[in-house]
């Protein structure tokens, strides 16, 4: 009973906040942003704060929720603003049932000229992964 409790008390809550700021609160919804945007390969969300000094990284780690499969737009975004040649990225991301495979293949075709490491989904445990890629 108390679980069902707070699952209504979230639910209401979670409502409350998507009215508040215009969001969208179920991605099933064909007429959601997040659907909108995945269903056209060419949208290009915008960042609201751009990545500045990027020429100073070696590597860089690429974090996102899984969308469809793959990164959600942004990242795309992302990726074709800056010039990653010669840079390491390695991809993570959370997933409630996707793998991260697909979403690595399409990274790759949107930065090429990066040096792309293998992903991992990171659920959980991101901190001892982030350090045993890197040697720590």
């Amino acid at each position: 009973p108390v679980q069902v409790g707070v699952r209504v008390g979230l639910r209401r809550a979670a409502k409350e906040i998507a009215q508040a700021v215009d969001a969208d609160l179920n991605w099933m919804d064909k007429k959601s942003r997040s659907t909108r945007e995945m269903n056209d390969p060419a949208c290009r969300p915008a960042i609201a704060e751009p990545a500045e000094h990027m020429e100073q990284y070696d590597t860089v780690f690429v974090g996102f929720p899984i969308w469809w499969a793959v990164e959600p737009r942004v990242v795309d975004t992302f990726l074709e603003s800056c010039d990653f040649s010669g840079k390491t990225l390695i991809p993570f991301a959370t997933s409630g049932g996707s793998g991260i495979s697909r979403a690595e293949k399409s990274l790759q075709e949107h930065c090429p000229k990066g040096n792309w490491k293998r992903g991992r989904l990171v659920n959980s445990g991101a901190a001892d992964w982030a350090r045993s890629v890197l040697g720590r």
